[in-house]
């Protein structure tokens, strides 16, 4: 692997969304991400494991992904998948003004990966978008829009999370991922996680390197940012209100914070 993350880019330069089968040659990839648009993976066939960030997923179909521009992920499948990808760029959604499917979006781009129940159904609707996303008309946008918003409604209604199945020897590391995982009243301190954890942050600490070679605070950072990043894609929010809603004290601490880790500025990132 080279000292950079490999970027790919499948998009189609002229249009906002691509909706596209899944190729059935993929097997093997390595790590890379897709730095200027949010990706929907739906496969019904195949087998393997899907890895996106630090964590592994098996393939168990009807299976859906959900890919952020800014996570590393790949792919070691072991047979033929078959399946769909959506290719949303963040342009699609600054043309919608359909509130209901921004509420959607920003509720799916907390996730990685679920379980599909009607298979049957959320098949269709991707054969339905696939299709319609061949013609060029006046209501060409409008129509996608609306089959989009249907789509990811049913995701949520019939689906479930899959609780990662890669399992980890360091049972207080688990926790404190999984507890972050959960996604509520993040708290900018490694000692508030070590007392929900009925843990010193020094033991706290040494878990997480004897796990993942990374200190508490580094992995709580990461944390931090992917969810400032997944914040200044996905909402309208100021940079102030997503500084509070990441337990910053005020929107200057939260800037230098994020410009640390990130060598930009929250502004810069969002525009970029």
């Amino acid at each position: 692997m080279g000292s950079t993350v490999q970027i790919k880019d499948k998009s189609e330069t002229a249009k906002l969304i691509k909706i596209a089968p899944f190729k059935k040659e993929v097997r093997k990839t390595e790590p890379h991400k897709h730095n200027s648009y949010f990706e929907i993976i739906y496969l019904s066939k195949g087998s393997g494991t899907h890895a996106i960030d630090y964590k592994k997923y098996p393939v168990e179909p009807p299976v859906i992904f959900f890919v952020r521009k800014e996570q590393v992920h790949h792919w070691e499948l072991l047979s033929e998948p078959e399946g769909y990808v959506v290719i949303l760029k963040k342009s699609f959604m600054d043309k919608s003004f359909d509130g209901e499917l921004k509420a959607l979006l920003i509720k799916l781009s907390k996730l990685s990966c679920l379980q599909i129940k009607d298979i049957d159904t959320i098949d269709y609707l991707f054969q339905l978008l696939t299709k319609e996303n061949e013609i060029a008309n006046d209501n060409h946008f409008l129509i996608i829009e609306g089959l989009l918003k249907a789509l990811l409604a049913k995701i949520l209604d019939t689906a479930t999370p899959i609780i990662n199945k890669v399992k980890i020897k360091a049972g207080l590391f688990h926790s404190f991922r999984e507890l972050l995982e959960q996604g509520t009243d993040i708290k900018n301190s490694v000692a508030h996680y070590a007392h929900l954890l009925n843990a010193t942050p020094q033991n706290l600490n040494t878990a997480c390197r004897n796990a993942a070679n990374q200190s508490a605070a580094e992995i709580l950072a990461e944390h931090i940012i992917s969810e400032a990043k997944r914040l200044l894609i996905y909402t309208n929010n100021t940079v102030s209100e997503i500084a509070a809603s990441l337990d910053f004290s005020d929107a200057s601490h939260f800037v230098k914070y994020f410009k640390r880790h990130t060598s930009q500025t929250p502004l810069a990132f969002r525009k970029q």
